[in-house]
């Protein structure tokens, strides 16, 4: 039997390491790797393509064969200036040369967020993306998750920097949006089982976690883990552009990461539709399990 060839773009990114592990699990796939900078293999097995989304003359050969290949790519780790041109360029690139090689399925990984002008120009962006993959020859299924936990995720290193390095928080009124974390296992889990469910072909699916807090709820969940008294008090003056240039110097991760997600951190984001849960069942994990483990995967 002829080995499916499944494309992972962002290979060596945060999701894209975890899920190629979890794809060499999966029998009768040739998996194939797409690195701007190659490093050491995962798995012998694993084919990796040197590449870039903006330089459209790297593609082909990535292409070549494939059946299905997952978009994990972002343009935010380049530098905060004119991510959102990266991001629309890298995914136009994709798009010409996964129809050019006759790719039949993609499946992205994106934000979660409503619709509408008031949105940040993150998830702008992310939904951007979405549409420029949608609007391809292939099958695209969208995933659209809020915050990812899970060691070294941007989302979390900022939490638990936070946490850590600062007991007194002077905080904008974000603390109090609502949004619904979902643990990195879970979003593999998912992202692995479109893979093999045909009926997520095409489809847009929310995905997040059992419980929905606001970021402060996430901030002393955290801190009583980790035993550390935490006093949050927000007010209405500090915007979330203000407060992401702090959080850019408290925190490890780089500001061009960094700021553009706090300053998401207005827009509330909550899972409106539930449909993935009865195509691809999960025991999901919860905020407190998920920082829990993401704790243990760092000792």
């Amino acid at each position: 039997m002829n080995r499916k060839i499944v494309l992972v773009t962002g290979a060596n990114g945060f999701i894209g390491r975890l899920l190629t592990q979890a794809l060499l699990a999966e029998d009768n796939l040739q998996i194939r790797c797409l690195v701007r900078k190659p490093g050491e293999p995962v798995d012998q097995s694993i084919e990796t393509v040197r590449g870039d989304l903006l330089e459209p003359g790297t593609l082909p050969t990535a292409m070549t064969g494939v059946d299905t290949a997952y978009y994990l790519v972002h343009a935010m780790a380049g530098g905060r200036a004119g991510f959102e041109r990266r991001d629309r360029d890298a995914a136009e690139n994709f798009v010409r040369a996964a129809e050019k090689a006759g790719v039949r399925r993609v499946i992205y990984l994106g934000g979660l967020g409503e619709t509408g002008d008031d949105l940040s120009e993150h998830l702008k962006s992310r939904l951007e993306v979405a549409d420029i993959l949608r609007s391809g020859k292939f099958a695209t299924t969208f995933l659209r998750a809020a915050i990812i936990i899970g060691a070294g995720g941007a989302s979390f290193e900022m939490v638990k920097a936070l946490v850590e390095r600062l007991p007194f928080m002077i905080t904008p009124r974000w603390v109090t949006t609502l949004c619904q974390p979902i643990a990195v296992e879970d979003v593999i889990s998912y992202l692995v089982g479109c893979l093999k469910d045909e009926r997520t072909s095409g489809g847009t699916f929310d995905i997040g976690g059992p419980d929905v807090i606001t970021y402060k709820e996430m901030m002393e969940h955290f801190g009583r883990i980790l035993g550390r008294s935490l006093y949050i008090l927000p007010v209405p003056v500090l915007s979330p552009r203000l407060s992401s240039y702090w959080v850019g110097f408290i925190t490890p991760v780089a500001p061009s990461v960094s700021m553009p997600l706090i300053e998401g951190l207005k827009n509330e984001v909550v899972c409106r539709e539930h449909a993935i849960r009865s195509l691809i069942p999960l025991q999901l994990t919860s905020y407190e399990d998920a920082v829990r483990r993401s704790l243990a995967a760092l000792k």
